[in-house]
């Protein structure tokens, strides 16, 4: 008798992966890959950086697949380890341990030629350990309230004192998202986006940070009160993508990509690669899928048969938003340079691997719902 990839038995996980979730994301992988490979092959090692990213590649999608196969509720069971064990590695950077990276952030671990960013994985823990908290409960109250949001800060206060005020964002970003979902009281939503917004106002006007990390923040809002140095990642960008064109150059054939006018195009600028090379209906195409990624994680949220695997996608969901809307926003002008990578796409073996087992996760949520 024919053999069958999905199982009769209805419980089985077989049955439920979710294809459209893993189709897109392995579209995204590659146009990823070819980015890479666009944006550094002006480089006489050029080939070396696609090699290293399609090796973190690698194994971020066989701890996607591995994580799927596993059920969830398992690896919520064990929040407490995985979000404290990420506290440690995030305040870690902070000791002589910590290697300093660009624009004079601390937030590194050098192994060798290879370098950690564990933000990214702080990220994703505190994602899982706030989903299995407030999940345990049947609504949040006061109490469960604090207790989350300190969750929430704990992470966020380390990041900031790197300095990293784009990271510390995405804290904020998902701890909205996954406060709202949980049922947190409309009050406290209003007293806490104030506070988020007087909180992130003090920050740009202190010492936290120097003086050219608060233009680059800050350019997109006010191009001509800052620096000509602080507006010409920007402006570089926004020329390559607008010259791009409805088709674009052709792969390899951009101009400011072959010359390196945009500054940080293999990471912060990828995003520039595709619209001077593959036009607005490239960009566009990479924007779908992403869209598509964003669609499938919203829908098993609504599939999941208990809060702790909604929490969980509504995270993954919100970080992920939060990324590719920031990424692509600083790309355009329109929002501040921070220094968030594009997910999945730009250069970087912490923030690929996170992604793919963030996506792992929402992918076991819709695979054991039955379970």
């Amino acid at each position: 008798m024919a053999t069958t990839f999905r199982s009769s038995d209805r419980t089985s996980p077989w049955r439920h992966v979710d294809m459209a979730l893993v189709g897109s994301t392995f579209l995204v992988s590659v146009f990823g890959l070819v980015m890479v490979f666009g944006a550094s092959r002006r480089y006489e090692s050029g080939a070396s950086y696609v090699v290293k990213q399609s090796a973190f590649m690698i194994i971020g999608w066989a701890l996607m697949a591995g994580l799927s196969l596993i059920d969830y509720r398992r690896i919520l069971d064990w929040w407490q380890v995985i979000y404290g064990a990420s506290l440690i590695l995030l305040g870690g950077v902070l000791t002589p341990l910590g290697s300093l990276g660009d624009y004079g952030t601390k937030g590194w671990y050098a192994l060798g030629p290879v370098t950690f960013q564990p933000v990214e994985i702080a990220k994703l823990a505190t994602i899982i350990a706030v989903a299995a908290y407030l999940g345990a409960a049947d609504r949040v109250d006061l109490r469960r309230l604090v207790v989350a949001l300190v969750m929430f800060g704990a992470p966020m206060g380390l990041t900031l004192m790197q300095p990293d005020l784009g990271s510390s964002l995405v804290f904020i970003v998902v701890g909205v998202g996954m406060l709202v979902v949980g049922g947190v009281d409309l009050r406290y939503l209003v007293a806490l986006a104030l506070v988020g917004v007087i909180g992130v106002v003090g920050i740009l006007q202190s010492d936290a940070l120097d003086q050219y990390q608060r233009d680059r923040l800050t350019a997109f809002a006010n191009p001509d009160g800052v620096s000509a140095r602080a507006r010409y990642n920007v402006e570089q960008a926004q020329t390559a993508i607008s010259s791009g064109g409805l088709t674009g150059y052709g792969f390899g054939r951009g101009p400011s990509t072959r010359l390196g006018y945009v500054p940080a195009q293999r990471t912060d600028f990828i995003f520039t690669v595709a619209g001077e090379e593959f036009g607005f209906l490239g960009a566009g195409t990479l924007l779908g899928l992403f869209g598509v990624i964003i669609w499938r994680i919203w829908r098993v949220a609504q599939l999941a048969r208990e809060n702790a695997g909604r929490l969980l996608c509504v995270g993954v969901m919100s970080m992920l938003l939060f990324h590719i809307f920031e990424n692509v926003g600083m790309n355009l002008g329109i929002m501040p340079i921070t220094g968030i990578p594009l997910p999945l796409v730009s250069q970087g073996g912490s923030a690929v691997v996170a992604a793919c087992v963030a996506i792992g996760l929402v992918q076991s949520v819709h695979m054991h719902r039955y379970a």
